[in-house]
């Protein structure tokens, strides 16, 4: 449980830091900007290669699976739905659909996983999923809709089928997958460089959050409290919950499956849905809020599972 409390402490540092450093003047909104996109094209796809190049690739086809996935739509179908409803523009939709169902699976779902659940490797669906599914699903559509708010045209059928292999982070997902699948290791002379410039991303994406934090409108004040209060308990209330339901009575988990199925669920919104809200432009504000609500409620939310389900 003290991992659990370990990795949000350095999360809430770095961002801390990222505040600082905007207040005293040393990142401005270009210097944002800079960090933002480094993180997107460059930090984020070499990250994303080394991880998933050490994952088991069969892992991904598993119950825990099916349970991670029926909770997702479980919080992403609504979120949809209300956002038809209220005619949203797609980019929007698609921004406030990933604030309600992507959980930082990284940063804090590998922590959580190796020190709560006791196996690492309990995450590899939940990061699989996201990586080679939603992500790339979700990158298209706001492709389509850039596109479509540049000239008006749109994209032609074939063009917005080849956006995802055009994206980066879905081209790193994609390298580290075929590495993982034909049990290939590259030389240390490319590794290691890959390795050093991964290990930006986390730290680039929660420093330009923190900047946004002290440049941009407090959280809470710069997007309707609904649209926020809705994208928080989707997340954490209906996905944990929804996963539980799932795991239990329809595939019949118990003991530390339907623990970690659980937990992982409970998981706050991801920085990097900030990082491309960023890049597109679509509701910046309530995917910067979104992670910071969820990111402080997860930490009672996580604790009261474990202790009721384990």
């Amino acid at each position: 449980m003290v991992a659990v409390f370990d990795g949000f402490a350095t999360i809430v540092a770095l961002i801390a830091l990222g505040t600082l450093l905007a207040h005293l003047g040393v990142i401005d909104e270009a210097g944002q900007r800079t960090l933002s996109t480094l993180a997107f094209f460059v930090a984020s796809p070499a990250l994303l290669l080394t991880v998933l190049q050490d994952s088991d690739v069969g892992a991904v086809f598993s119950e825990n699976l099916i349970a991670t996935a029926g909770a997702v739509l479980a919080s992403a179908v609504p979120s949809v739905l209300i956002s038809l409803a209220r005619r949203r523009r797609l980019g929007d939709t698609v921004v406030a659909t990933l604030c309600s169902s992507y959980q930082n699976a990284g940063n804090l779902g590998l922590p959580i996983a190796a020190y709560v659940l006791g196996d690492a490797a309990l995450v590899a669906p939940v990061l699989l999923m996201q990586l080679l599914v939603l992500q790339p699903l979700a990158l298209t559509l706001l492709d389509v809709d850039a596109s479509s708010g540049a000239d008006g045209g749109g994209l032609s059928v074939p063009a917005a089928l080849l956006r995802p292999v055009k994206n980066p982070l879905t081209i790193g997902s994609a390298l580290g997958l075929l590495l993982a699948v034909t049990d290939v290791e590259l030389p240390s002379a490319l590794q290691d460089p890959l390795t050093l410039i991964g290990g930006m991303a986390v730290p680039a994406m929660l420093l330009a959050y923190g900047v946004s934090l002290r440049l941009g409108p407090l959280p809470g004040r710069g997007v309707p409290m609904p649209d926020l209060a809705l994208a928080v308990a989707l997340k954490m209330v209906v996905q944990p919950a929804a996963a539980y339901a799932l795991g239990r009575f329809a595939l019949g988990l118990d003991g530390n499956a339907l623990l970690a199925v659980t937990v992982l669920s409970a998981l706050p919104t991801a920085q990097n849905i900030f990082i491309i809200a960023s890049r597109y432009d679509r509701s910046v504000l309530l995917a910067r809020d979104a992670i910071f609500v969820s990111t402080i409620a997860s930490v009672p939310v996580i604790v009261t599972i474990t202790a009721l389900v384990a």
